[in-house]
C-alpha cells in the first residue's frame, strides 16, 4: 500500500474491539497478577513460549495490552508497548538498544528531558552522543562513527519546529546498518514514520494522543521482535526497569484516543490560522504550513494532508523580559495558560529556554537557534478561533509587539 493511501485513524478504528460481554468500553484489568491452568504454561510464559497468556502486570496488562494494539494500529506498526511517561519510552529503547561502548547521532533539538538524559545520564554508563543539525544530511553522516548504534530525531523537533526528513534518515540508517529511533510526539496521525522507515516510535501519550493533561504516559511501537526483547523476563528493560502504565489510566487513554483525528484536525486548523495572522504582522514566528518554513517542503512530503500542519507553533518576543509580559497578558484574557506541555484543548504556552528547553545549557541553545524570547504555543481545540486571535491581537499591541 502507497504511503499515503494509509489513513491513520481509519487503522485506529478497524483494530477496535468491544469488551467481554459485548460492552462497548473493555473492562479495566486492574490485577497485579493472573492465574494458569497449568504450571507447565506458566513456565512457558516466562520463556516467552506463549500467546494471550498474562503472567503480572509489570510484564503485561489485558488493559494496556489493548491499547498497546490500537497505537501500534494507528502507526502501522507490528506491535507496542505502553509506559508510565514519554520519558520512560525514550529512555526504555534506548537503553535496550545500547550498551556501554555505543554511539548515539541525536539531533541537536530536541526535548529538554530527552536532552539531558542523552548528555548527562548516558555517559555513566559510557555512551556517547553527538548532536547535529538533524535537517543537514552531511552533518549526520559526518558524525557517524564505527560504535555509532542509532540515529534519533523528533519529526517536528521541540522546540523549535524543525522538520525531519524521515526517509532521508532513513535511507541513512541503513547505509550504516543503525536504527532510527522518532519521536513523534507533536504529530500522531499527521507523520507515519514506521511507514517512511524509521525502525521504532516514541510518544509522550501525555500530549495529543491522550488530549486532556490528566495523565502521564507513553508509548513504543515497531517490529514484534524489538518489543518482545523489551518485556523479556531476563533482559527486558521495560519488564527490569518497571516503567509499567497504570492500567486505569490506560483505559482512560484508550477511549480518548478514538477522538484523535477530529482532534488534530482542530489543533492544526487553530494553529495555522494563528500562525498566519501573526506573519501577516510581520512577526517571527514559526509553523511547519507556513510556506516559508524551512521544512514545509518536507513536512507536505511526509504528512497525512487531512490531519493538517500539527498544533504546534513560536512566536519569538525577542527577549525574555517580553515574553513574560506577552504570556501574562495572554493568559489575563484567557487566550490560554502559562504552563509547560501541549496537546490539550486550550491553549498553552510557555517560554521555551527558560522552561522545557531549561536543560539545554546556553551556549548550545545559542548554537541551535534557540532564541531567549522564543514562545512555543500548543493551540487549543478553541471553537471562535478568530475570537482568540483578537484577544490575542490586543496582549501584541500592549506589549508593543505590533
Amino acid at each position: 500500500m502507497d504511503y499515503k493511501d494509509f489513513n491513520p485513524a481509519a487503522a485506529l478504528h478497524s483494530a477496535m474491539k468491544p469488551g467481554e460481554l459485548d460492552g462497548v468500553n473493555p473492562p479495566v484489568s486492574d490485577s497485579a497478577t493472573f492465574k494458569f491452568s497449568t504450571a507447565d504454561i506458566m513456565s512457558e510464559t516466562f520463556e516467552g513460549k506463549t500467546e494471550g497468556c498474562f503472567l503480572y502486570s509489570r510484564h503485561w496488562n489485558p488493559t494496556n495490552h489493548r491499547l498497546a494494539d490500537a497505537i501500534a494500529a494507528m502507526e502501522g506498526a507490528e506491535a507496542g508497548w505502553v509506559t508510565a511517561s514519554g520519558m520512560a519510552a525514550i529512555t526504555t529503547t534506548i537503553l535496550q538498544l545500547c550498551c556501554s561502548g555505543d554511539h548515539i547521532v541525536s539531533s541537536m533539538t530536541t526535548y529538554g528531558g530527552t536532552f539531558a538524559f542523552f548528555r548527562n545520564f548516558l555517559p555513566k554508563f559510557n555512551i556517547e552522543v553527538t548532536f547535529v543539525d538533524i535537517t543537514d544530511p552531511e552533518a549526520v553522516k559526518d558524525a557517524v562513527r564505527d560504535n555509532t548504534r542509532l540515529i534519533y530525531t523528533e519529526t517536528v523537533t521541540n522546540p523549535l519546529l524543525q522538520v525531519s526528513d524521515i526517509s532521508l534518515l532513513a535511507g541513512l540508517a541503513r547505509k550504516y546498518n543503525l536504527k532510527l529511533v522518532v519521536d513523534n510526539t507533536f504529530t500522531p496521525m499527521i507523520v507515519s514514520p514506521l511507514l517512511l522507515g524509521a525502525d521504532i516510535v516514541v510518544y509522550s501519550m501525555t500530549k495529543f494522543i491522550n488530549g486532556k493533561n490528566d495523565s502521564i504516559s507513553g508509548a513504543i511501537c515497531g517490529p514484534r521482535e524489538f518489543i518482545d526483547s523489551l518485556i523479556d523476563v531476563n533482559n527486558g528493560t521495560a519488564m527490569l526497569l518497571g516503567p509499567v502504565l497504570d492500567p486505569l489510566r490506560a483505559s482512560s487513554i484508550l477511549k480518548n484516543i478514538y477522538s484523535l483525528h477530529i482532534r488534530m484536525k482542530k489543533h492544526s486548523e487553530n494553529a495555522l490560522f494563528l500562525a498566519e495572522q501573526l506573519d501577516k504582522h510581520g512577526l517571527k514566528v514559526r509553523h511547519p504550513g507556513l510556506p516559508d518554513h524551512p521544512g514545509h517542503g518536507v513536512m507536505k512530503e511526509m504528512m497525512h494532508t487531512q490531519f493538517g500542519f500539527g498544533g504546534l507553533l513560536t512566536l519569538d518576543a525577542g527577549d525574555t523580559e517580553t515574553a513574560g509580559k506577552l504570556m501574562l497578558s495572554l493568559q489575563e484574557k484567557d487566550v490560554g495558560y502559562l504552563a509547560v506541555s501541549l496537546g490539550y484543548f486550550k491553549t498553552l504556552f510557555s517560554n521555551s529556554g527558560t522552561s522545557t528547553s531549561s536543560e539545554v545549557p546556553m551556549d548550545v541553545q545559542k548554537k541551535m537557534g534557540l532564541s531567549p524570547g522564543l514562545i512555543r504555543f500548543s493551540i487549543g481545540l478553541d471553537p471562535d478561533i478568530r475570537d482568540t486571535w483578537q484577544r490575542m491581537k490586543e496582549s501584541l499591541q500592549e506589549t508593543g509587539m505590533i
